[in-house]
């Protein structure tokens, strides 16, 4: 968005195509043309990025002149709400804020005022009135930019979802649209979260965004909050695209330099490093402040993890040498210092890389005039053992109680990436010991965890292109390399980093790209494990594809399994982008010829659901043939068919039939009768039943050129793990 302070204008029908956009049915990114209307036409985002580089005062965010320089009181970005975990009958949780200007030296430490306002349903009290607690700041980072102040938050559970205000005494927000008292919602003691999902929240590069009339899910999704509010938000990746830093940004003269040879040689000098810096900071303080997102993490806490856009498109997936690249290991700790503050709340690394300091410990030049805490950890991280092999961290992974009966894994499948891996097989190992200590645990207590979701930033249960890899990897490829080369035929097929086939690393993104295969088997073969020994239900969730679906795994139809009581049936919540827009109908038609039934193993199986009984809104989005991905904007709800609710809603599912021995192809189980529009988790009576399973809903745009983003529901249950009376075969 290029301004804060309001959504573009829904284009008329008929608008004639963005001329910039890209060639390829495939990509999101900027087209060859746009690169080159970028240099004499630069994005208006461009020259408030380079401001503080430059030396001019930074501006106010809504275009209200420049920040008074020292006015400590102005607050540039926040309040941003975390739920962290829980711990001893306590919810956790934490409200970041980023103020103006700041320094080594600690100014006044700014409070927060945290109030009971009473349980949901009931009238809401001012927060001004009562007996508010006071919470202090604690200061993660600070340079003569900006300040970030953390609040934590603990709360005892009740009997009743009870409902919480805070605000900032003293402050003042930059974004007019943010309101004063923030509220949010904690969930009943015996209650599990309701919960939204969401992934690609931004537009590549080179979009035309009036034309998706800018953000208007997100007004969808404060609209259900209000109805029904939600506990916590999952991020599934790319919460932020950071790509404009290669076309508008202080990489452009990097990225304009032809060779390859070149590029990989380039330095990343601590004057590179600063530009990036301040161009992520500032990328960050636009977006995390526009509306309506804006309003929605401040209300609504959020759980993230990160994939390649919150870095640079492709992060992690491009060739060895080239990701060894001095350019690339720096973006990856700058962008890393940005994903620990604005989306963990926790302190960054004392410094980043840079070709510049080859000595040991903090680099002087970046902490000069700069204070940074001792980074604090909370007990929900699973943090790998050692560095990524581009980003000099370690992985951050994720487990959280998520309410009574359901809990979470967040994997962080973006430090640890390359070319061939995911993840270490050393963190692999700690998930699984975090994973087994907690569900015993659980499972020894009196509300043992019946459902666990997996956070991926991938889909794992999608369609193969191996077909496509093949060919783009094969002999043919090398002379149209060399024309591309020599004479700049074909340019368009080859990316702009290392000049391999431009859509190659995101094939090898995937977890069904072949290099992954082994370690994607294995993954949902302990997830397996893990289901069974603790006898859970898993499903996933996984974004970045741009389109809506619902993969299933499942066992083998010979074996006879019910669902209900299989280990190996976990849906997967294919749900992207809330924001970005969606790939052209052709492409999600041809993934759903792709849509075969595969073989992960001897015993378990895989597809797509057909879940799209019809298109939303008007305009045909698929094929007739095309039942099972949907290339509109989306978000996903989840919520627990809780045994404390009153009367159990079914689906019109009045007799009892055997689904065993049924394929992909068919409905597995009852919760799949009907799944779509008519599904009652499409309806009002989502999360209203009383048997334990799980209602999923994606809610899918009806029309882009619709500024205020209404959505048509998509429904299915998932239902409880039921224990077996035969062993568990791996």
């Amino acid at each position: 968005m290029s301004s804060a302070q309001a959504q573009p204008a829904p284009r008329a029908h008929g608008t004639p195509q963005n001329p910039y956009s890209s060639a390829s049915r495939w990509r999101h990114q900027e087209s060859s043309s746009f690169s080159r209307h970028a240099v004499s036409h630069p994005h208006p985002d461009a020259a408030a990025a380079q401001a503080h580089i430059d030396g001019a005062a930074p501006q106010g965010l809504n275009g209200d002149g420049p920040i008074a320089e020292g006015d400590t009181s102005e607050v540039v970005c926040g309040p941003l709400l975390n739920y962290c975990h829980m711990h001893d009958g306590h919810w956790g949780g934490s409200v970041l804020i980023v103020l103006n200007g700041g320094g080594k030296e600690q100014g006044p430490v700014p409070a927060m005022s945290l109030q009971r306002v009473g349980a949901r349903g009931e009238a809401v009290e001012e927060a001004a009135g009562g007996s508010a607690s006071q919470i202090p700041g604690v200061r993660l980072y600070s340079d003569p930019r900006n300040t970030f102040w953390r609040f934590d938050v603990a709360v005892p559970m009740e009997p009743v979802e009870a409902q919480y205000a805070y605000e900032f005494p003293g402050l003042r927000f930059s974004n007019p649209e943010k309101p004063q008292v923030n509220h949010f919602f904690v969930p009943a003691a015996g209650e599990s979260m309701r919960l939204m999902f969401h992934s690609c929240n931004g537009f590549s590069v080179g979009t035309d965004e009036e034309a998706y009339s800018g953000t208007p899910l997100w007004k969808d999704v404060l609209r259900k909050h209000e109805a029904a509010p939600f506990h916590a938000m999952l991020g599934g990746g790319d919460q932020i695209y950071n790509d404009g830093i290669r076309v508008s940004g202080p990489l452009r003269p990097w990225t304009d330099i032809g060779n390859p040879k070149k590029r990989r040689e380039f330095p990343f000098s601590e004057k590179l490093r600063a530009e990036c810096d301040d161009y992520y900071l500032k990328n960050y303080l636009r977006w995390y402040n526009t509306a309506p997102f804006a309003i929605a993490n401040g209300q609504i806490p959020q759980v993230n993890i990160w994939d390649d856009h919150d870095i640079i498109d492709g992060f992690g997936s491009y060739v060895n040498d080239f990701m060894s690249c001095d350019v690339f290991r720096g973006i990856g700790g700058t962008a890393h210092k940005y994903y620990m503050l604005f989306q963990h709340h926790l302190a960054p690394p004392v410094s980043t890389y840079t070709s510049d300091f080859r000595g040991e410990g903090a680099d002087p030049a970046q902490l000069v005039d700069t204070f940074v805490a001792e980074q604090n950890p909370g007990s929900q991280y699973i943090i790998g053992s050692k560095p990524g092999p581009y980003v000099a961290e370690r992985s951050f992974n994720m487990y959280a109680r998520l309410g009574a009966r359901m809990a979470m894994l967040g994997i962080d499948a973006r430090t640890e990436r390359t070319r061939h891996q995911v993840n270490y097989p050393e963190t692999y190992k700690l998930l699984y010991q975090r994973l087994g200590d907690e569900l015993q645990a659980a499972a020894n207590s009196e509300q043992p965890i019946e459902h666990l979701i997996l956070l991926l930033g991938i889909p794992i249960a999608y369609p193969r292109l191996t077909w496509l890899e093949n060919i783009l990897r094969s002999p043919i490829i090398g002379p149209i390399k060399f024309m591309s080369r020599r004479f700049g035929i074909g340019g368009g097929l080859f990316n702009h980093f290392d000049g391999s086939v431009d859509l190659l690393d995101d094939l090898d993104d995937h977890y069904t790209a072949k290099t992954h295969k082994v370690e994607r088997r294995e993954l949902i073969e302990g997830m397996q494990k893990i289901a069974a020994e603790y006898n859970v239900r898993v499903t996933i969730l996984g974004g970045d594809v741009h389109l809506a679906a619902l993969g299933r795994f499942y066992s083998n139809p010979k074996l006879k399994i019910p669902a209900e009581e299989d280990n190996r049936y976990m849906a997967n919540i294919v749900s992207s982008a809330i924001v970005n827009k969606p790939p052209p109908q052709a492409v999600a038609n041809l993934l759903a010829r792709r849509n075969k039934i595969h073989h992960l193993n001897a015993q378990t199986d895989e597809t797509m659901l057909d879940f799209f009984d019809r298109d939303p809104g008007s305009t045909p989005k698929t094929a007739s043939h095309n039942k099972c991905t949907m290339p509109s904007r989306n978000f996903a709800m989840i919520a627990e068919n809780s045994p404390n609710n009153q009367a159990s809603m079914t689906n019109g599912e009045t007799e009892t039939r055997s689904f065993a021995g049924k394929d992909g192809h068919s409905q597995l189980h009852k919760g799949e009768v009907g799944a779509g529009t008519e599904h009652k988790a499409a309806s009002d009576a989502f999360g209203q039943g009383n048997d334990g399973s799980l209602d999923i809903r994606i809610n899918v745009e009806k029309d882009q050129h619709n500024a205020e983003g209404p959505t048509q529901a998509y429904g299915l249950t998932v239902p409880l793990l039921r224990k077996k009376t035969a062993g568990f075969e791996p």
